[in-house]
């Protein structure tokens, strides 16, 4: 049934209207706003208190756009139509897809949580987006299962703000394909206390960079591992007394240095690369100085952390030859050989 509604409600409803049923493709008059009002809301209300409602709503800050066009009224005076009204949502639904795809392919949020925040993603824009959310169901189960996630980055977060240190229990998977936490001497759960200085994403999952409070050098743990955080009265170990952060934490560079973030120390490693693979170069390392130039063939030469480069030089085999230092260069040749054996007895 119609009814009058107090004025705060008209617009309340306008402005829900306008969310689910307006984008800059999708415009409403003011008589199919009406018809809205009336078949969804039960609320009666005539051209003018809406145009004077819509107003008020741009006036209030909201986005709202719209085209004048001029008439001739029945009076032969010339009077002014606002037509084709929409809300500009804050996401494009291009950004939203964009966000909605990273959610979908990322490894660290596991799979009901980021369900629920594809819903809420969709929600910022009119029911005509259409998102991939069927995606979430083909992608395979394999998404971590630690729902401490989001807490845990809430802890962190406050924890890095405040200069706190945080203690935490953190878990490996066993051959039962289940987390446990990982044990001290004793076999009881092993307590790691840590100095967070940093959150950041590589490779899709989700790692700490903090200071292990027993040691003096950099650490990175796997957010999705962290079990039972805990925010500590304690203060964080200034960054000075860390070793590689004395100057700071240059972010770029760490994740350049650290491709796995395996920890370790960083070195100073040169090798010549296929020309092929120079779009993967600068995926991985960033901007990096090349030299000796050939033809099909140009020399590299980095700081990265040293176990991490073994694992990459394994996986670009074909196209990379490590030339320096030696011990790293013949640890690989080693490695090679091995596996080459392996294939010829298989």
């Amino acid at each position: 049934m119609e009814t009058a509604q107090p004025k705060k409600l008209l617009i309340l409803n306008l402005l829900e209207l306008l969310k689910q049923h307006t984008d800059a493709e999708h415009r409403l008059s003011q008589q199919e706003i009406a018809a809205l009002l009336r078949r969804e809301c039960g609320m009666k209300a005539d051209r003018k208190t809406i145009r004077r409602s819509l107003l008020d709503l741009i006036e209030a800050g909201y986005e709202l756009e719209y085209t004048e066009t001029t008439r001739v009224n029945r009076r032969g005076e010339e009077e002014t139509l606002l037509t084709d009204w929409y809300l500009r949502h804050t996401f494009t639904n291009s950004e939203l897809r964009l966000l909605i795809d990273s959610l979908l392919f990322s490894k660290h949020i596991p799979y009901s949580q980021c369900r629920e925040l594809v819903q809420k993603l969709e929600g910022l824009s009119s029911r005509y987006f259409h998102s991939h959310m069927g995606y979430v169901r083909t992608l395979p189960n394999n998404a971590p299962n630690n729902r401490q996630l989001f807490y845990t980055i809430e802890v962190l977060d406050e924890a890095i703000r405040k200069n706190r240190q945080v203690a935490f229990l953190y878990q490996t998977y066993g051959a039962d394909q289940r987390l446990h936490s990982r044990l001290d001497a004793n076999g009881r759960p092993r307590e790691y206390i840590v100095n967070p200085y940093q959150m950041a994403a590589v490779n899709g999952r989700y790692y700490l960079i903090c200071n292990y409070d027993k040691y003096d050098d950099v650490s990175n743990y796997r957010l999705d591992r962290i079990a039972e955080i805990r925010l500590l009265d304690t203060p964080a170990k200034d960054r000075a007394k860390v070793r590689g952060l004395g100057h700071g934490l240059d972010l770029p560079r760490h994740m350049a240095e650290h491709l796995y973030m395996l920890p370790g120390g960083s070195i100073p490693v040169t090798f010549r690369a296929d020309k092929c693979i120079l779009n993967d170069l600068m995926d991985w390392f960033g901007p990096i100085r090349f030299f000796n130039e050939r033809e099909d063939t140009v020399d590299a030469a980095v700081t990265v952390n040293r176990e991490a480069m073994l694992c990459w030089a394994m996986q670009y085999g074909r196209y990379v030859e490590v030339l320096t230092p030696a011990d790293l260069r013949k640890e690989l040749c080693e490695a090679f050989r091995e596996a080459a054996q392996m294939h010829s007895v298989q």
